[in-house]
């Protein structure tokens, strides 16, 4: 185990000297002419304008003009940040053209020029030139760990040392893909009672400072003791005109207040995990989406060749979930021990029985890589089924809410009419 650690790191030291050493790739506008003598531009990556007229003539091209674009590679705010559906679906393109037989490099040259994003083009064509220069592709990939986490990378670098990386391309797109589409679920699923709550404020506010007002000069003039009801109603309106200022801004600032600590405090953002899964109707939906996520991770890296142990770390990581990254943990020091990874995920009492139990098939057949995959398609559509199921509740719940909210408001303005009308009557 010592000398394996001894030449990681080396192999690390080696990874990180390399990138240390490229030379830096800027934006070049060219203008050429073909053999036909049609005039021709537009832009290429590269180290130096030499470098750029080498390749144009490459591709038959006569330069007539070649100039460096001002901003540097990823400077300034040029286009749109590349997100994580940007890598997904990046992941699925260079899986699709290495199985139809196109070249590594050519395959990001033409990903990389048919991109609307520039962000993007950028990215594909400062890791073809690392390619092109000699560097493996996983190597390429980790300059850039905002877009191209660890275990990205490290099953790229297995895919090519076992020299099977069109396959392992196909199985990290089916990765992203799946793991993309889940995150994508239990955002909806959490911004649904985020928006309830957000509308009830807003439409809340607006009647108590815009609304109510106007029925208090009304009741002004009747001379006459308002309901109790009325007058709560009316004191919060008050309240909301003089001090609406100190309201949103303390609302505000507890929001990004709250949003630092989580940032900072590990322990905060634990408890914040832990609390969730509590949470009603929620909660269930987290828990099946963690589970969805550590079965996909770890079917997805054990079937790439990495060991066991380090694909538990890696599952560890992408979990989500503070109580779950800390059961995996927890697995995978007693696998290390030699306990059989199903008896060792029943001591945590975190999975359910199910998973359990086919973990355990799993491990008997000697296929556990497909047990997981088939664990995380079911998890992953009770995951679909229950935020499905979620939207078809709150969309009642918040015609409710509004209705109580905006109702009680009328009907508290409503009142002192009501008992003058019973009082001329």
């Amino acid at each position: 185990m010592a000398v394996q650690a001894i030449k990681k790191d080396r192999k690390t030291t080696t990874r990180r000297s390399k990138a240390a050493k490229a030379p830096k790739q800027f934006n070049f506008k060219w203008e050429g002419a073909d053999k036909k003598g049609q005039k021709q531009k537009g832009e290429m990556t590269g180290e130096t304008q030499a470098v750029i007229k080498a390749q144009l003539r490459k591709q038959g091209l006569s330069p007539l003009k070649v100039s460096k674009v001002a901003a540097p590679l990823f400077g300034g705010g040029k286009g749109k940040p590349i997100n994580a559906t940007d890598v997904a679906m990046f992941s699925r393109q260079i899986a699709t053209m290495m199985k139809a037989g196109v070249p590594l490099v050519q395959s990001f040259d033409i990903i990389g020029r048919g991109h609307e994003k520039v962000t993007v083009q950028d990215l594909l064509l400062s890791i073809k030139a690392d390619i092109e220069s000699g560097q493996t592709m996983a190597d390429s990939l980790r300059k850039h760990p905002k877009q191209f986490d660890d275990l990205f990378c490290d099953l790229v670098d297995a895919g090519e040392q076992s020299g099977s990386l069109e396959g392992m391309l196909d199985r990290i797109a089916l990765y992203k893909e799946k793991t993309e589409a889940l995150k994508s679920k239990i955002k909806k699923a959490l911004n649904y009672p985020i928006a309830v709550v957000v509308i009830a404020v807003i439409v809340t506010s607006i009647l108590l400072v815009k609304v109510v007002p106007q029925f208090q000069e009304i009741f002004q003039g009747f001379g006459a003791e308002l309901p109790a009801f009325t007058m709560f109603v009316i004191g919060i309106s008050e309240f909301m005109v003089a001090y609406w200022w100190m309201f949103l801004f303390a609302m505000v600032g507890a929001a990004i207040a709250y949003s630092k600590m989580l940032g900072k405090s590990k322990s905060m953002r634990d408890r914040q995990d832990k609390v969730l899964l509590k949470a009603p109707v929620i909660g269930e939906i987290l828990h099946k989406a963690a589970i969805a996520r550590f079965t996909r991770t770890l079917s997805t890296t054990f079937a790439a060749g990495v060991p066991l142990v380090e694909a538990l770390s890696s599952a560890a990581g992408a979990s989500g979930n503070a109580l779950y990254r800390d059961a995996i943990i927890q697995i995978r020091n007693d696998v290390t021990t030699g306990m059989q990874m199903n008896m060792a995920m029943q001591s945590t009492g975190v999975f359910p029985n199910m998973v359990v139990q086919m973990v355990a098939i799993g491990e008997e057949s000697g296929s556990i890589d497909a047990m997981l995959s088939k664990v995380a398609d079911i998890y992953e559509q009770q995951v679909d089924d229950a935020v499905d199921g979620l939207s078809a509740l709150l969309e009642p719940l918040i015609m409710s809410v509004l209705g109580v909210l905006v109702g009680g408001l009328i009907i508290a303005m409503y009142l002192p009419i009501f008992q003058l009308g019973n009082v001329v009557g």
